[in-house]
Formats: structure tokens, sequence, C-alpha cells
């Protein structure tokens, strides 16, 4: 089969793409996916440049994202049979064997039914950023019908789906942009005030559509700065959730003053510490999505969409932060 190898860390040009043993099952539980598509994730760009979880593994396959019809099962298997549609986000971690190739071995513990409505391309976009988003509203952040909810980069891979999550719970949403371009993005998916930041300062337009308050919920989607700087638009006793390690020069004195309840979100850390409990309830968070887009209450926005030979192109455009939505690879292309 093709993969993708990252045989040392470092820039776009080590992944390189090489013919390897088609995977095996090797427990009674495991599916062989012949993968369509495999989705694109800011965690793939850093195991690149530093190496995975595991540098003695290699070379490594990344991709934590996947979607494609199941090929063939283990014999204790029974909730897929060949020929059905998958997605799920396993592997690419240096652990296992990611999805930047034509086919991956999965647990159906992990394995989710793909959304009819969507196609390869368009479910492999799903998995990561949706679970993401998932937890950090609903488990971390709690929240309620009628709440108000601030997400920053709301036409992101994680922010336009944070964006939907929160508006099926019932929340008023606000949202960060950076361009018109994204500002109708985000509208699209339903944000109520959305608010380009380069030209208009985003914690006063936060406080005065609050009316002074304070939004109930604050999600950082970016990290660095705007953790702290997000501390003064959340209300008294409120929430705040980020997936970004916080920075080590953060100044906690306004979060503290204002009583805030600090999240962290990675949705890796039950793959990392293999959690199964965790990763159940992911696999649960994907098939309940599934229901979702079939039913056309979540949509999920491609940004771009390149053939497997242009892994390093798509990196490239991943590191520069520019697009909306999620960057694809076509395995069939």
């Amino acid at each position: 089969m093709r993969a993708v190898v990252l045989e040392m860390p470092g820039g776009p040009e080590q992944l390189q793409i090489q013919s390897l043993p088609r995977p095996a099952i090797a427990h009674p539980s495991e599916v062989l996916v012949q993968l369509q598509a495999a989705g694109l994730n800011p965690i793939d760009t850093k195991l690149r440049q530093r190496g995975s979880f595991d540098p003695d593994r290699r070379p490594a396959i990344l991709g934590c994202d996947g979607a494609g019809w199941v090929a063939a099962v283990g014999s204790a298997v029974d909730r897929f049979a060949v020929g059905d549609a998958v997605y799920f986000c396993h592997g690419g971690l240096g652990l296992e064997p990611g999805t930047y190739a034509d086919y991956a071995v999965v647990d159906q513990a992990w394995l989710a039914p793909k959304p009819e409505r969507l196609s390869f391309v368009e479910a492999a976009g799903v998995p990561l950023a949706l679970i993401t988003a998932w937890e950090a509203l609903y488990d971390r952040g709690r929240l309620q019908a009628a709440q108000t909810v601030l997400i920053h980069a709301g036409a992101g891979g994680v922010g336009h789906l944070a964006i939907q999550l929160a508006k099926l719970r019932g929340a008023r949403v606000a949202t960060t942009v950076s361009t018109p371009e994204k500002a109708a993005i985000a509208e699209h998916y339903g944000a109520d005030f959305v608010i380009p930041y380069r030209d208009r300062d985003w914690v006063a337009a936060v406080l005065d559509w609050t009316d002074g308050k304070g939004v109930d919920l604050a999600f950082d989607t970016v990290g660095g700065a705007v953790l702290e700087q997000t501390f003064p638009a959340v209300r008294l006793y409120g929430d705040l959730v980020t997936i970004l390690a916080p920075d080590a020069a953060t100044n906690w004195k306004v979060a503290r003053d204002r009583n805030l309840r600090i999240s962290l979100e990675l949705m890796l850390t039950p793959q990392l510490q293999r959690v199964t409990e965790a990763r159940q309830h992911q696999t649960q968070i994907l098939t309940t999505a599934s229901r979702w887009f079939d039913q056309e209450q979540l949509h999920i926005h491609i940004g771009q969409v390149l053939p497997i030979s242009e892994i390093s192109q798509a990196h490239q455009f991943l590191e520069r932060q520019q697009g909306a939505g999620k960057i694809v690879i076509d395995l069939t292309a």
C-alpha cells in the first residue's frame, strides 16, 4: 500500500510516500479499513516538527482522522461488516500507524458509522475537531441552554463545529474572526455575533454584547496571549476552556479575581493514556454526530482537498493557518 512516512522530524519535506506492506488484523476485534480520505490537524504538523510520542518506532505514519470502507473483519467483530462505511480518530501519534495511508487496522470499538450524507472526504475532516469541540463545550464547559458563549476563531476547523454544537445546545454565540470571508462562514454556521478582532476591541465588544457581564463560557482555540486576554470577557464565576497549553508568562490575576473555572481540553489524552472508557465516550460522540449530520443539524466545512502526492503542501498550508475549515487528503486521487 501507499503510505506517507516520517523517518526523521523536520519540515514538510520529511514526509515521503513509500510502498509498505498492507497491515494485517492481529486481534479478533480489529477491522481493516480501506481508507478513502484522511483529515489533517495541527497535531500532525507538531509531531512532524518534533517527532512522535514514541520516537523509537520509525518510520511513523501520521494522521489521526480517517474515513473509508471496511475491507476485512476479525473473528470477534460484531458491529461492522465488510463493505460498511466508517469514520474514526485513531493512530497517527507514533503509538500506532496513522491514516496517511491506503489501509489502517482499527479496533471496532473506535469506529463509528460514517454519516450517509457526507462524502468520505467530508467525513475525514470531522472526528478530531468535532470531538474536541464537543468535549470542550459539553463536557468541560458544561454549556447549558440560553447561556452565552465566546468561541475564538469561529471559521476554523474546531471553531465552526463548536458554533454549531453551541447552537444545538440552545446557547447564544459570539465569535472572533480575522477576515470578512471568515465572518461570512461563522455567520453561515449560526454565530449570533461576529467580531473582526483585527478591527475592533473584541473584549469591549463581548462586554457590550452581554450588558457588561461577560459570557458564561469562553472557548479558546488559539492559545498564546489570547487565553489571558479572554479573562475579562468571562462573567464572574464563569468558565473558560482552552485546547492549548497555557503560556508560562500567563498572568492569572484577572482569572482569579473573577473566580473563573479554567478547564484544559486535549482530546488525545484517552489514546495517549490508554483510557478505554474515555475512548468509548469519544466513539459515542462520533456515533451521535453521524446522526446529526444525516439530520442536517451539523455540517462540516472543508477548506481544501489535496491528493496524497501533495501532503507536504498540505502541511505547509495548515501551518500558515490562513484557511477556513478543514484540510483533507483524498486518498483516491
